[in-house]
Parts: structure tokens; sequence; C-alpha cells
């Protein structure tokens, strides 16, 4: 196996266990278990007292009690120290006046980092990308988007993301491209001739025997 084969192998994969960590914060303490029961959006960031950092963090904090309302907790990530985050968290509230309710890892070792390969060699050997990581209440990663250093993330997006994830585990279903809360969901296809010979008769908004939607409130 070569050395690029290693690093992906050590990359965090979809629905098996998020890797664990246990870190310090602007919170205090913080470990992968004190999040089991309800979701949590693990996000990174290059680096304190940046701009584009500042702005996702502003619109993280004004939709904190959305994600909250969803069971769902935000922890922030850069190879900071503790001290740049506080002062940084303090900064943007001085200056922009907006309170960041959520803590941040202070990740000088990296270590959290690694293990989730938030550090990408061909943008940075020191600073983490743009790396959002969903992990739901069984601690099983669900959803990765990695964004570059120079663009910022759409929060509204991961508010989306995390509302259609809610839905496809309660009600087994798949969700559309841009699909919003209130609209139709996607049917799993039959799996069997039978099932899709019958599809049509099934009540759903068919289109054909692989491609049927319905309204959840029905």
């Amino acid at each position: 196996m070569n050395s690029e084969e290693t690093k992906m192998s050590t990359m965090p994969r979809l629905n098996e266990t998020a890797p664990d960590f246990s870190a310090e914060t602007t919170h205090g303490p913080r470990s992968l278990g004190d999040y089991r029961g309800k979701w949590l959006i693990l996000f990174s960031h290059p680096a304190d007292f940046t701009p584009v950092c500042t702005t996702e963090f502003i619109a993280f904090s004004r939709n904190y009690e959305k994600f909250q309302a969803l069971g769902c907790d935000l922890l922030g990530l850069s190879i900071d120290s503790n001290f740049a985050h506080i002062a940084w968290a303090r900064n943007i509230e001085e200056n922009f006046g907006v309170k960041v309710p959520f803590p941040i890892i202070a990740d000088l070792s990296m270590s959290v980092a690694n293990e989730y390969g938030m550090i990408q060699p061909g943008a940075s050997d020191t600073s983490a990308v743009r790396a959002t990581f969903f992990i739901d209440p069984e601690s099983k990663l669900r959803a990765m988007v990695y964004y570059p250093m120079t663009n910022g993330r759409s929060i509204a997006e991961f508010l989306r993301l995390l509302e259609a994830l809610q839905t496809s585990d309660k009600h087994t279903v798949a969700t559309p491209e841009a699909w919003q809360p209130g609209e139709k969901v996607i049917v799993p296809p039959p799996k069997t001739q039978a099932d899709a010979e019958s599809r049509k008769a099934a009540g759903y908004d068919y289109t054909d025997w692989y491609f049927s939607k319905k309204d959840l409130a029905k």
C-alpha cells in the first residue's frame, strides 16, 4: 500500500462509527461520547481571526437555536490554542454583536484533525480545510462536506441536510435534489418484479416503477 492509499485508509467513512476524540474546548473538555443520543455537527475551519471563518461562525451562531430544535449540537475546531479561540469569540461578539454559543476544540496537536481527515496536504500542512461532519445519535458518521479555504459554507444547506437525514431515518425514504421539509419524498424502489408491477396502483405520485414520490402528511 503506497502512502496515498495509507492516508485514504485512515479517512473516516460514512455509516461507520465516527472517530472517537477527547479534547479541550472553550467550554471545557469534550469527547464524542458526550454527544451520544443527539446529532452533532463537527466542523473545522482554517484559523481564528480570518474573515471567511468569521462569517461562518456568525452564521452558525445565528442559527444555533434552529440546530438545537432539531436535536443537534455544534462543535467547531481549528489548529489554534484555547486562548486564541476565546479571544476570537469575544472579538466576534464585540465587533458583530453575535455571541458564539457552542464550543471550539483547541487542536494544536492536530490529533482530532488528522483522525477526521481535516488536513489536506494539497491545501496546507498545518491548517484544517472547511470540513463538516454529520454524526448521528448512535455516533455514526452520516455525511461529510468539504469546502476549500477560499470559500465559505452555506449554513442553510446544513440545516436542510440535517432535516433530510432525519426525515430519511424516521420514514425510510429518500429525498430528491434540493428537497425542503414539507415537500414530497422519494419512495424506495421495489425490490421484486411483483412489487414493480404493482407499484402503479400503490397510491403514490407515480412516474415509473422505479420513480415514485409521496407526501408524508398522507
